[in-house]
């Protein structure tokens, strides 16, 4: 860009000294930017004054080269300070700092000023030449050799962004994935104190904002349906052992992903609430029978239902099928097609992670173990039709129970 917006100006001898010092890029750029507006000034160009009788033409002219060049006139920018930091930028703040500790030696020794004050400014000074000499030595960091000192403000920056966002910028109803509000409302009801529901004078919500969502009231409501009418019937006619599923249950979310508290928690609940808990691809831990009824997800790496072969595979068992299809906990089996979490290559588990439990969930067998593969794809079928073959061999080792299937 510069070069395409001034190509003559890199003969001026200013301009050619400044390259051969090496000098920095911002003093370089803006050695520039005023040649460029120079000559733009030299072409017609007459300067205009505004409603107070001030002159602003030139100004106008370097940010309009300046703009040209790359660099950002725009309020809000960068400071010019900045721009301008260099190694050498570094060495004469160091030099300040130096002057500064041992200046404050005698005004301490003379009582105007604390007489901590030499040492702490002394460790300032250390500390500055100690990180900025390792930043100009380093081959690694472009940044840190370029912005010694001064580019770990900007990791500091980076390092505390989220909190920033969280507790100075972020709204109180912007849902990502929970608003604030919500988690409040979830952390209050999790530590049981009473009236967290109960706030008065209203909302704090734009109802009339467009794409707000509610549900209206009915002048006349209807009688609340019976247990039976909120429940649906799964199983065909060659379903033995059919099912009646509540409309609302726990979807999958396998032991791993969620603590042991939290799968006992919501198997707890499921069983309270009648209505199914689905384990997730994991397998089928402890957690998972406490009592509620269960939806066993088998996924491409037929955990609890598989094994490894001898070339690595996850290859499905029947006889480990049957041994956990007929517990009297598993009411449904769900086929999971492929890895949705990872497509194309699937997960793995390392060694290092498993435990006796999850290794009883995924019928591991006893340690060692390896690695545990998810692989993006299924080893007993390749094709449509193999898949209801599949699903038709499930069901009569399970003794007729509903058998579906999950895309991803």
């Amino acid at each position: 860009r510069l070069s395409a917006a001034a190509p003559t100006m890199w003969k001026g001898p200013v301009l050619a000294r400044l390259i051969q010092q090496r000098a920095p890029i911002g003093h370089v750029l803006r050695h520039a930017a005023r040649a460029l507006s120079a000559k733009e000034g030299g072409n017609g160009h007459s300067s205009k004054e505004d409603g107070n009788g001030n002159s602003n033409g030139s100004e106008s002219k370097l940010d309009d080269a300046q703009q040209k060049l790359g660099l950002n006139p725009r309020p809000g920018g960068l400071p010019e300070w900045i721009e301008l930091w260099s190694v050498r930028q570094f060495h004469r703040a160091g030099i300040f700092l130096g002057g500064l500790s041992a200046a404050s030696v005698p005004l301490a020794l003379g009582g105007h000023i604390a007489e901590a004050t030499p040492f702490l400014l002394g460790a300032l000074t250390a500390g500055y030449w100690s990180l900025g000499l390792r930043d100009i030595a380093t081959k690694s960091h472009t940044l840190r050799r370029n912005f010694p000192v001064l580019i770990h403000f900007r990791y500091l920056l980076e390092g505390i962004r989220p909190e920033i966002q969280q507790y100075l910028i972020e709204p109180e109803d912007v849902a990502a994935p929970y608003s604030r509000v919500m988690r409040n409302t979830i952390y209050q009801r999790a530590k049981m104190k009473v009236g967290t529901d109960t706030h008065s004078l209203g909302t704090r919500r734009d109802v009339y904002k467009p794409g707000y969502e509610w549900a209206s009231h009915s002048m006349f409501p209807a009688e609340l349906c019976s247990t039976q009418d909120s429940r649906v019937l799964i199983g065909g006619p060659e379903c033995k052992q059919k099912y009646s599923a509540s409309l609302l249950n726990v979807s999958a979310m396998s032991y791993g992903a969620l603590s042991g508290n939290a799968i006992s928690a919501l198997n707890l609940g499921a069983k309270r609430g009648s209505f199914y808990h689905n384990t997730g691809e994991g397998g089928i831990s402890q957690y998972h029978l406490l009592g509620a009824d269960v939806v066993w997800n088998i996924g491409t790496g037929y955990f609890a239902c598989g094994k490894t072969a001898q070339d690595g595979k996850r290859v499905f068992d029947p006889d480990l099928f049957v041994s956990n299809a007929t517990r009297p906990e598993i009411k449904m089996i769900e086929v999971k097609l492929s890895q949705g979490a990872k497509p194309s290559h699937g997960g793995i588990l390392p060694a290092a992670k498993i435990t006796q439990i999850i290794a009883d969930a995924r019928g591991l067998g006893p340690p060692p173990w390896t690695d545990c593969n998810s692989p993006p794809r299924h080893s007993a079928f390749s094709t449509p039709a193999g898949l209801m073959r599949f699903i038709a061999r499930l069901r009569e080792l399970s003794g007729g129970k509903p058998v579906g299937m999950k895309l991803c």
